[in-house]
């Protein structure tokens, strides 16, 4: 069992499709995720539709999203906001890891397996109801190729 609150840091793997909960060096749970429509690059612009790569903080959460439940991700990073700013780009943001659509929750098979966000990490509704109590804000997630 896991307290509410004790999950300290996040694993996304993203060619494996793979997101894990850790408790110290202790992996307590893992997703199959879907990602970005782009591809399973780095982001590097708005509205690549690719998944960010790097370690941010989860710095906070929307209960309203247009998606059953969300924690934001702290994309991008000042050295991202720096490369996006010195190519003359936007480096996009509103990364978060969520369910699916809202009123979608009757056909999750549509979904899962697919990369279908805008470069978001998305579950199940019934995973995100998990996450959202196991992940405190300020967590750490790491998103890795």
């Amino acid at each position: 069992m896991v307290a509410d609150g004790a999950v300290d840091h996040v694993l996304v793997e993203k060619a494996a499709h793979r997101m894990t909960l850790y408790v110290g060096d202790r992996a307590v749970r893992t997703y199959r995720v879907s990602l970005g429509a782009g591809g399973l690059g780095p982001k590097t612009r708005e509205g690549d539709r690719l998944t960010p790569e790097g370690e941010y903080p989860i710095t906070g959460r929307n209960s309203r999203s247009r998606f059953h439940r969300a924690l934001r991700i702290g994309y991008p990073t000042s050295a991202q906001l720096a490369d996006a700013h010195a190519r003359g780009v936007s480096p996009g943001g509103d990364i978060m890891i969520h369910g699916l659509p809202n009123g979608a929750g009757v056909v999750p098979a549509l979904f899962k397996g697919r990369d279908w966000t805008d470069g978001c990490i998305a579950v199940t509704d019934s995973e995100i109801d998990e996450i959202w109590r196991l992940v405190p804000d300020g967590a750490a997630v790491r998103i890795i190729a």
